[in-house]
């Protein structure tokens, strides 16, 4: 197993404080809210720029389209360009002000949108400088939470390692595709796997035909988002826990953003479905991240053919797919779960920084640290996991529903 951040061992959970430091003269720091004008300058920025999924231009525009959050962009140029632009949304967490990128807990291996000639010179004076800035702009916010951060990106180090920080509760795991499917299975119970999947295809030409589905049309999204959104309602109610896909304006969300990336020659959202029978039973939607396919979400149908595990059929199919397509790499983000556990190979150390720009800030800066603390401590310990898991679906229906895991 392959530990892409073992650099990050070691480190004890941390916040910094937003201190300014001198920046060179040729270096200025703007902060602004997100208007129409400010979205256009970060979309041009973006054409150019290196960035996770959920910090695209399209991300961030249907984000603030759909959901419409208090929010800003604060940009660092030098030389008269800009070279590292960090969007976030401020949302109310109790008596708190607390800004984080768009998307909230749907934002996942997060890096912010950099010049690819500049992020490898990154500075901590630059990004304390580009954070105290935010701090003066916007005094009624009490915390910055950049959470489930990647260590790099394409090789490039995450400038905001540079800062205090801890690891993230979750580990992300994923497949390395070198030398092809072939070659893939040969290092992954390959012989094991194709029988698994040759005889859930049998079971599901015994009851009908069968065909997995690339989203290619508005209607094409809409219908798989309908089917999956029903997917996680029955899910999340079972497992007592918060439907984070509950909402109507996340929803909206989504359909904008997988309908808008029909548009582009090289989709960077893509919705699969397994249609048996004539029915939906599993769906996953991706992300395009240069040569990493990385899968954003994923849900069963719980019902009569449940027992055949469409979901691991359709990744099967996914995973081939992105091998003869070129990627290098297909990502199963935020969770560590057994169906991931039976391809995965690389395991990634997300890292989260927060910064107190306030003295509550700080208050929550420490209770959040514990907590994380704590969910890892419960995550790494299996009987304690299994134990916790089994209570909240005990509890389901009784009490308000708990938040939503990463890896739910």
């Amino acid at each position: 197993m392959v530990d892409a951040a073992a650099s990050f061992e070691g480190n004890r959970p941390a916040a910094t404080e937003a201190s300014p430091r001198p920046l060179p003269g040729d270096c200025a720091v703007s902060v602004s809210a997100a208007s129409g004008d400010a979205l256009a300058d970060y979309g041009e920025f973006c054409r150019s720029a290196l960035f996770a999924p959920a910090q695209s231009s399209g991300w961030v525009r249907h984000w603030m389209a759909q959901v419409a959050p208090d929010s800003l962009i604060a940009t660092l140029t030098a030389e008269g360009r800009p070279v590292f632009v960090l969007a976030l949304e401020i949302s109310r967490k109790g008596p708190f002000r607390v800004a984080r990128f768009m998307g909230g807990r749907h934002a996942n291996g997060n890096f912010v949108a950099g010049d690819p000639r500049w992020l490898p010179k990154a500075d901590v004076a630059a990004v304390r400088t580009m954070l105290a800035a935010i701090r003066r702009a916007r005094s009624d916010i009490d915390l910055i939470a950049l959470e489930r951060l990647l260590p790099d990106l394409d090789g490039i180090a995450n400038p905001l390692a540079c800062l205090p920080h801890s690891p993230s509760p979750n580990l992300s795991l994923a497949v390395d595709l070198a030398g092809g499917f072939d070659a893939l299975l040969a290092r992954a119970s390959g012989k094991r796997k194709r029988k698994k999947h040759r005889a859930q295809m049998r079971k599901f030409d015994a009851i009908g035909s069968h065909r997995r589905i690339q989203a290619r049309t508005a209607e094409e999204v809409n219908w798989l988002l309908d089917a999956f959104f029903e997917m996680k309602e029955f899910r999340f109610r079972k497992m007592g826990i918060a439907n984070v896909f509950g909402d109507n304006e996340v929803r909206a969300f989504f359909r904008a953003l997988f309908i808008d990336a029909l548009a582009e020659d090289r989709p960077s959202f893509v919705l699969h479905g397994l249609e048996v029978a004539g029915k939906l039973r599993a769906i996953t939607g991706s992300s395009r991240s240069g040569r990493r396919l990385i899968c954003e979400f994923g849900a069963i149908a719980e019902d009569d053919l449940g027992h055949t595990s469409p979901g691991d059929f359709l990744f099967f199919d996914n995973i081939q797919e992105a091998c003869e397509t070129g990627f290098a790499v297909y990502d199963f983000s935020v969770g560590d779960e057994p169906y991931k556990r039976l391809w995965c190979d690389i395991e990634t150390q997300h890292f989260e920084v927060l910064v107190p720009l306030t003295p509550k800030g700080r208050v929550l800066a420490l209770v959040l640290q514990q907590g994380a603390r704590l969910k890892a401590f419960i995550k790494h310990n299996p009987t304690i996991w299994k134990l916790t898991k089994s209570l909240r679906k005990r509890t389901a229906g009784q009490t308000a529903p708990a938040a939503a895991a990463d890896d739910s």
